[in-house]
C-alpha cells in the first residue's frame, strides 16, 4: 500500500511538471509571434513548438484520469483560469465587451 502512495504522489509531481511545461510553451508560441521574422521561418517554429506542446498534452491527458478526482478537478480549475487570464488579459479584449477601440471617437 505504501508502494502505491508513494507511486501516486511522484506522478502527481511529474504531472504538474509537465502542465508548467505546456503553459512555457505556449508562452513560447507568443514570443515567436511577435518576432519579426520570416513567415517561413515563422511557421516551422510554430510548427515544431505545436509538435512538442501536443506530445506533452497527449501524455499527461491520457494517464490523468489515474490519478485522484481532486487532482483533476485542479488542473480543470486552473486550465479554465489561464484560459480566461489570456482572453481577457489583452488590450484588445474590451473590443468585445465595449463596441470598438477603447478610447477612440467613434461608436455605434
Amino acid at each position: 500500500m505504501a508502494v502505491t502512495e508513494q507511486h501516486k504522489e511522484n506522478a502527481t509531481g511529474k504531472y504538474l511538471i509537465v502542465y508548467v511545461c505546456l503553459l512555457a510553451l505556449a508562452g513560447i508560441q507568443f514570443v515567436i509571434a511577435y518576432q519579426n521574422i520570416d513567415p517561413g521561418q515563422m511557421f516551422v517554429r510554430m510548427m515544431i513548438v505545436a509538435f512538442v506542446e501536443a506530445l506533452l498534452a497527449v501524455l499527461i491527458f491520457m494517464h490523468l484520469w489515474a490519478e485522484s478526482r481532486a487532482f483533476v478537478i485542479f488542473v480543470a480549475v486552473f486550465t479554465i483560469f489561464v484560459l480566461l487570464a489570456m482572453q481577457y488579459g489583452w488590450t484588445d479584449s474590451f473590443r468585445m465587451e465595449h463596441g470598438g477601440a477603447p478610447y477612440s471617437s467613434y461608436s455605434k
